[in-house]
């Protein structure tokens, strides 16, 4: 019996052990120096083509004239199949050489703001208004691409 209870600590304290991680950085993985913030989104029932319609005259436009400028390598929207389940059913990602990129300047929002306009501004400061009536952003992350080895 003695030997069944000791067997079973030795059982009970090898579960308890903290995993060790078998993989190291840059040498197991690499993380790529390329960022993506990737914006999760709750669009209300039966709203998604509306959303998307607004996004078409706001985020897209603004999206294109960055990549146009080189401020962004990239954008993308990808939909749920099943848009009632989980906390998102829309994902906004906007892709940057480096983390570097995803920060202010105020060269690059002059050089945007030459693009974009001032009638364009304010269709899109009209049109966003209405979006906290259709959809809640439900989170926002800052990702690198791992690849492992």
């Amino acid at each position: 019996m003695k030997f069944i209870s000791a067997l079973a600590c030795i059982g009970t304290l090898a579960l308890a052990q903290p995993a060790f991680a078998q993989l190291e950085v840059y040498k197991d993985y690499d993380i790529s120096v390329a960022t993506s913030i990737v914006t999760t989104v709750k669009v209300d029932s039966n709203m998604l083509d509306y959303y998307l319609e607004g996004l078409r005259s706001t985020w897209i436009p603004g999206n294109k004239i960055a990549k146009e400028l080189g401020h962004i390598e990239g954008y993308s929207i990808h939909a749920s199949a099943l848009p009632n389940s989980g906390s998102f059913n829309l994902v906004l990602v906007v892709d940057f050489k480096n983390t570097g990129d995803t920060g202010p300047s105020k060269a690059k929002y002059k050089a945007f703001m030459a693009k974009w306009g001032e009638e364009r501004e304010k269709k899109s400061r009209a049109t966003v208004k209405t979006y906290p009536d259709i959809r809640k952003i439900t989170g926002e992350y800052l990702m690198h691409e791992i690849t492992i080895k």
